[in-house]
C-alpha cells in the first residue's frame, strides 16, 4: 500500500525478523517491514523470504522455531502473497525507505534480538566483509522498552495480567507482543503469527498506543547507551 508523503509528517519504519540457527546466532529467513506514523496510518510494506537462507540453506532451515510453517510459506510464494528476495534486497530496499520517508526511527519488539538477527546474517552471507545491516544513523527502537514503562505500570494492566496467568513475578507482568495486542485490541483469544508482516501489523500498533499514554519512556533496547 503506498500513500502520498506528507513530509510534515514523522514516519516510522518498524520490522520484525524470523529466524533459523540458535538464538545466539539467528540467521534471517523472513524479514517484513511497514512505514507508519504515530497515528497509527500505514504508507508502505514489505514481505520478504531471504534467498539465501530459505533456498540455499535447506538444512539451516530445520532448526527454525517455526519449522512447521515452511509449507505455509512455499505455498504463499507460489501466490504471490510473499516475496523471495536476496539478504542484499531486503538491505536496500530498507536503506531506500528510510531515506525516502526520513524515517525517524526503526523499531521492533524486542529489538535486541532483531538487531543482532540482521547483522548476524550480514556476517554469515557476506563472510564478514559487511557486518551492520541496518542504514546507519537511523535510531533503533523497542517497543518492549516503551511498554515497559507505559502499559506495564498500568494498575488495570497489572490486574488483567495477574487475572489471566501473565506475570512473571508477583509484581512483574509479561509484555510480550502477542499479550500486550490480547491486551490493548480486548481479544483475549488473539494468537500472534510468527511471520515477519504478520507480527509487523501488530507491534506498530503497540507503538502507537504506548505513543497515545503521552508518558515518559526509554525508547532504546535495554542496556544500550543513549
Amino acid at each position: 500500500m503506498t500513500q502520498k508523503i506528507d513530509h510534515r509528517r514523522k514516519y516510522y519504519l518498524t520490522i520484525d525478523t524470523e529466524t533459523a540457527n540458535s538464538l545466539d546466532d539467528p540467521i534471517v529467513y523472513d524479514i517484513g517491514g511497514a512505514i507508519h506514523d504515530k497515528a497509527g496510518n500505514v504508507y508502505e510494506s514489505f514481505s520478504f523470504v531471504i534467498y539465501e537462507t530459505f533456498v540455499m540453506c535447506a538444512d539451516l532451515m530445520t532448526t527454525a522455531y517455526y519449522a512447521e510453517k515452511i509449507p505455509n510459506y512455499r505455498a504463499q510464494l507460489a501466490e504471490g502473497s510473499r516475496r523471495m528476495v536476496r539478504w542484499n534486497t531486503a538491505r536496500k530496499v530498507i536503506a531506500e525507505l528510510c531515506e525516502k520517508y526520513n524515517v525517524q526511527a526503526i523499531i521492533a519488539h524486542n529489538a535486541r534480538f532483531d538487531v543482532r538477527a540482521c547483522n548476524t546474517t550480514e556476517r554469515y552471507i557476506t563472510s564478514s566483509r559487511h557486518r551492520f545491516f541496518l542504514p546507519y544513523g537511523v535510531p533503533v527502537w523497542d517497543t518492549l522498552s516503551m511498554a515497559e514503562d507505559t502499559i506495564c505500570k498500568q494498575k488495570t494492566y497489572i490486574e488483567w495480567a495477574r487475572a489471566n496467568g501473565y506475570m512473571r513475578s508477583a509484581n512483574r507482568p509479561r509484555a510480550t507482543a502477542e499479550i500486550l495486542y490480547r491486551y490493548i485490541t480486548n481479544a483475549e483469544d488473539f494468537i500472534e503469527s510468527h511471520t515477519g508482516l504478520e507480527d509487523v501489523m501488530i507491534e506498530y500498533k503497540i507503538f502507537v498506543y504506548c505513543c497515545r499514554q503521552h508518558k515518559k519512556m526509554e525508547k532504546l533496547p535495554r542496556g544500550w547507551r543513549k
